[in-house]
């Protein structure tokens, strides 16, 4: 995967990046900075589409599809925990979790709504707080992991989701995570320097210059329960 710089000279994003995330896995990716962690998960998204490689969703390749049907792809398939969060600010908690739900449904299911009220209280918010351009960092943090797993994703991917959060909510959105990949039988793939985060994960991968090196360690005890 390359991209192209200020001076138009492609530079190598991921060099032959390969790694499985079997169903229920949790696999954590860390490594310095600008290594290309974040490129990594767009791509696995969809959101962007590698030079070469593909993105293999069991038989289906992803990469493969046409961009409406990556977004339909990634729509009914992954649930995405942004960096920068990617909530409205004059939307509350609440509207801001049902926000995915919008693209298929006029006026939203009462099993979805009472879900999305479920998931804030989850992750220690209050689903009538307004507006969530005043809540503070690690608030929006929480509304974003709450929005993605609304619509219980097969693959989860989340980009540092416990940055902005304090040890105790740390946990918390933690055990959310895994708690709800185990309910689907879903995979998660994390982008992390949590040491937490870190060893909850059955695997992690070292991403250094886009090359990838492989930690396995043994599964946690809680992981097999």
């Amino acid at each position: 995967m390359e991209r192209v710089g200020a001076a138009k000279t492609p530079r190598r994003i991921l060099n032959r990046v390969s790694f499985v995330v079997e169903p229920g896995a949790i696999v954590a990716v860390t490594g310095p900075s600008g290594a290309g962690k974040t490129s990594l998960l767009h791509a696995i998204a969809g959101l962007v589409k590698p030079d070469a490689g593909t993105v293999s969703w069991g038989d289906l390749d992803v990469t493969a599809l046409p961009e409406t049907a990556r977004d339909r792809w990634r729509r009914d398939t992954v649930g995405l925990v942004f960096q920068d969060f990617q909530l409205l600010d004059e939307l509350g908690v609440l509207e801001n979790i049902l926000l995915p739900a919008r693209f298929d449904h006029w006026r939203t299911p009462r099993a979805l709504a009472e879900r999305a009220t479920a998931l804030a209280e989850r992750v220690g918010l209050d689903p009538r707080r307004q507006r969530a351009g005043a809540l503070s960092a690690g608030e929006q943090q929480r509304v974003a992991i709450a929005r993605a797993l609304l619509r219980r994703p097969q693959l989860i991917l989340a980009d540092e989701p416990t940055a902005n959060l304090d040890a105790e909510n740390s946990l918390r959105v933690l055990d959310l995570l895994i708690d709800s990949a185990r309910q689907a039988q879903a995979g998660i793939l994390l982008v992390s320097h949590d040491p937490a985060a870190l060893a909850r994960a059955g695997l992690v991968l070292r991403l250094e210059a886009g090359a990838l090196r492989i930690n396995r360690k043994a599964a946690r005890e809680n992981l097999k329960q």
